[in-house]
């Protein structure tokens, strides 16, 4: 089961998938992050998310290169070990900011380094 949590704000819409990513509830995701596209700021909160497989991570870089395609910028945020890890590991954190609490997240995301 996955529920998918959107919140918007003045600085940037936050999109907070609640439970595994994988085979079963990728579709669920990809179409969240397809219908958030067009958000100049997207933050992703990885937080509450035990378990991600190699979909779950296709359709997280799915969901960036389309909101990068509409000039939009975008952070995550990921306070599991596991998941940090996979992301290091995979060169992830090499094309998007992955910092450990949506505080330091958000900051990257208002304020990008080029």
């Amino acid at each position: 089961m996955l529920e998918i949590v959107v919140e918007h704000n003045e600085r940037y819409t936050l999109c907070r998938p609640v439970g595994e990513l994988d085979a079963y509830t990728v579709g669920q995701f990809r179409d969240a992050l397809s219908e958030l596209a067009a958000a100049e700021r997207l933050l992703i909160d990885l937080s509450s998310v035990p378990f991600m497989d190699s979909s779950g991570l296709g359709a997280l870089i799915g969901g960036i290169r389309r909101t990068r395609e509409s000039d939009g910028e975008v952070a995550v945020a990921c306070s599991r070990p596991t998941l940090t890890r996979l992301l290091h590991t995979t060169g992830f954190d090499r094309i998007v900011s992955v910092e450990e609490t949506l505080e330091a997240a958000e900051a990257a995301l208002l304020d990008p380094v080029d």
